[in-house]
């Protein structure tokens, strides 16, 4: 699949137009032999041609509002599209259409971006697994016949960007929703740092971890999606002016993983090693205290239930049993739970930020597992751990409130597998840069 920039180019030399691009994307999302019945909730095709036109008319005006105006997006069925019901991959959400757009949605808009249509996810985005018995679950690329998960909360994100059926997609990252189905797919997904986008319009998981996310083909697509939605004017990330300084992080993020994983991971250092980068093995003990402070359900399930316990009491019949037992763990926190689990985040943010001092970066793997099959996830225990073992490593950088980017590190022919480039709070454009320069690796 081309990246935006290569389709931003194609645009402006009249190679293609919006119109042709979306006809693709419906075409796609229509196959009857693909996953675009489990990959969205709800496809606008009338109103993404009709933007589509809109693109073409004022590029041949010379008066497109930006060089991506007409490249066809999807967005998580999370955010407030005007027009359209916000269903957070749930039934029970059934009110009336958004009044307006969520300010990411309408930014994008505002760039020219076409919304082809909404995308399947986890129900409330709670799952790292992209499992939904509501719409259907959309099966990974990766072995599709044989319907291995897709990663989520974003599930239907990356497989909208992974068969071409969007050419980018907006999400959300609560716990590693954009990164791990990126991981787990062969894409690349963004996490920023919390306060870059803003998340009114976006129906909430937890307000303290919830942040808004991309996910597309390259770190470059990235860096310019997150930029329109933030406000920003897009730009690809700026060369590196030496070789980076990367801190590795073994023992938490390294537990339990496959060994296909640690033999992907390893390799990728030995490349870095040998185009320059400084690769260093740095310890952060106090990582080893996250499973206490989470052994409650953590800021999700306090947060979520606050804002579910109405809904609940009139439509618990509607929901996903999983989902259900995880909002209602919830139940059983106090404010002094809460007010405790914030001291220690903000213990645990002061701490590692001096073990990394002068370091660009960290990484580790996105996740220490390949996408296993959906089929053993109908056991209940079996799901659970599962679960645990895909959010581990990327909800360390939302409770750290930082930045981080999981590009490809498999090679042909491999299972797809992700490096999480990540840094600390407001550090997205570096650590944009250095994934950037990691991908330019190859």
């Amino acid at each position: 699949m081309a990246t935006l920039a290569q389709l931003a180019a194609d645009l402006a030399a009249g190679r293609t137009t919006a119109a042709r691009l979306v006809e693709d994307c419906l075409e796609r999302i229509a196959d009857p032999q693909g996953e675009g019945e489990r990959a969205y909730v709800e496809v606008d095709a009338e109103g993404a041609r009709d933007a589509a036109r809109a693109m073409d008319a004022l590029r041949q005006a010379r008066a497109e509002p930006s060089a991506f105006a007409g490249i066809p997006v999807s967005v998580k069925d999370l955010f407030d599209v005007r027009g359209q019901v916000t269903r957070a991959g749930s039934r029970v959400l059934d009110g009336a259409p958004a009044a307006r757009d969520a300010t990411a949605v309408a930014r994008w808009r505002r760039a020219g971006l076409v919304v082809v249509g909404r995308t399947n996810m986890t129900e409330f985005a709670y799952s790292g697994l992209g499992i939904n018995p509501h719409y259907g679950t959309p099966a990974n690329p990766w072995q599709r016949e044989r319907r291995r998960i897709p990663g989520g909360s974003s599930s239907g994100a990356a497989v909208s960007v992974a068969d071409g059926m969007a050419y980018a997609a907006l999400g959300t990252d609560t716990g590693g929703s954009c990164r791990i189905p990126a991981a787990l797919c062969g894409l690349v997904g963004f996490k920023p740092t919390q306060d870059r986008v803003p998340r009114d319009g976006v129906v909430p998981l937890s307000p303290t971890l919830d942040a808004v996310g991309v996910v597309a083909w390259s770190v470059g697509c990235c860096a310019v999606l997150d930029a329109l939605a933030a406000g920003e004017e897009p730009a690809a990330p700026r060369p590196l002016a030496r070789p980076p300084r990367l801190a590795v992080v073994r023992g938490y993020f390294l537990g339990g993983a496959e060994d296909g994983v640690l033999a992907a991971f390893e390799r990728m250092l030995d490349r870095l090693r040998e185009a320059g980068a400084e690769v260093t093995d740095v310890e952060l003990p106090e990582l080893a205290g996250i499973p206490e402070m989470n052994a409650g359900g953590g800021f999700a399930a306090a947060e979520s239930y606050a804002w579910h316990h109405d809904l609940i009491a009139r439509r618990e019949a509607g929901y996903d049993p999983r989902v259900l037992a995880r909002i209602r763990r919830g139940e059983a926190q106090t404010a002094r739970d809460l007010i405790v689990l914030r001291e220690r985040r903000g213990a645990l943010i002061e701490s590692v930020r001096g073990r990394l001092e002068g370091f660009d970066a960290f990484l580790c793997p996105t996740v220490p597992a390949v996408a296993p099959l959906l089929d053993p996830l109908r056991d209940d225990d079996e799901y659970t751990r599962v679960n645990m073992l895909m959010l581990r490593n990327p909800t360390v950088v939302n409770l750290l409130d930082g930045c981080s980017v999981s590009v490809p590190m498999h090679e042909e022919g491999e299972p797809p597998t992700g490096l999480m480039v990540s840094g600390l709070a407001h550090e997205d454009r570096r650590v944009l840069r250095v994934a950037a320069w990691i991908e330019e690796l190859g």
